[in-house]
């Protein structure tokens, strides 16, 4: 099974980073520029699992969190909250917003890998 994931960042080059790091270890990576279209895509084409910045405009990544979370379609889906934003303060509203998790940017490639690797395989229904 080929994992689809969607990236959210208004940075380019940071979508880039994502995509690269996570096409070469087998995932399929959709991309999205503020957490308005990401809502978007996820209503119409739901990934397994969200990278999301929390600073965009049109739609930040606390509300897009909110949105995707209180959606029954689509509560199912771990996010991963990705912010420059490192306080004790910030990570509580992204957890309080619906996040799985929040890592603070910079992230290395492998601490990534490691984080995605673990929350698709927590999410997969059991394989007996």
């Amino acid at each position: 099974m080929t994992w689809k994931i969607l990236a959210v960042d208004d940075d380019k080059g940071m979508r880039t980073l994502l995509r690269v790091t996570l096409e070469r270890n087998g995932f399929q990576v959709a991309e999205a520029p503020d957490g308005e279209a990401a809502v978007e895509q996820v209503l119409a084409s739901p990934p397994d699992l969200i990278l999301m910045d929390v600073m965009m405009p049109r739609m930040d990544g606390f509300t897009a969190c909110q949105i995707i979370h209180g959606t029954a379609n689509t509560a199912h889906i771990p996010i991963i909250l990705l912010s420059a934003m490192i306080s004790d303060e910030h990570k509580e509203k992204g957890l309080a917003s619906g996040a799985n998790l929040y890592l603070t940017k910079p992230v290395s490639p492998s601490i990534l890998l490691e984080t995605v690797n673990g929350i698709l395989q927590d999410a997969a229904p059991n394989q007996d």
